[in-house]
């Protein structure tokens, strides 16, 4: 029997995909390098060395490649908020899940 909290509750397609992206978090600016689990239209799960408080916001950049653009490869800078963190994996690092709330489309420089 599921329970509402395990029920798959995404509505849009996640690609599994370990891709580079850089996060910004908290009022310093702090940046660091991640690597993505999946990302969908509506949200991202990344792996990263720090933790982040749930309910953060958070900004992000990632180039999404070919194969989900159906083009070519595109920047694209993201504003979000934590969603879940997850406990600390062998290696310190972080599952992190953020919902996407505004995104934009950066060109190439």
């Amino acid at each position: 029997m599921t329970t509402p909290a395990q029920r798959e509750q995404r509505s849009t397609r996640r690609f599994s995909l370990k891709l580079p992206v850089t996060v910004k978090f908290n009022e310093a600016g702090v940046e660091k390098t991640a690597h993505t689990r999946d990302v969908s239209a509506r949200g991202i799960c990344f792996y990263m060395d720090s933790t982040v408080t749930e309910g953060s916001e958070i900004d992000f950049t990632l180039t999404l490649p070919p194969e989900i653009t159906l083009t070519e490869s595109i920047r694209v800078h993201c504003k979000g908020k934590v969603v879940r963190v997850e406990p600390q994996l062998a290696g310190g690092r972080v599952g992190i899940a953020a919902v996407i709330e505004r995104y934009e489309f950066l060109a190439e420089p």
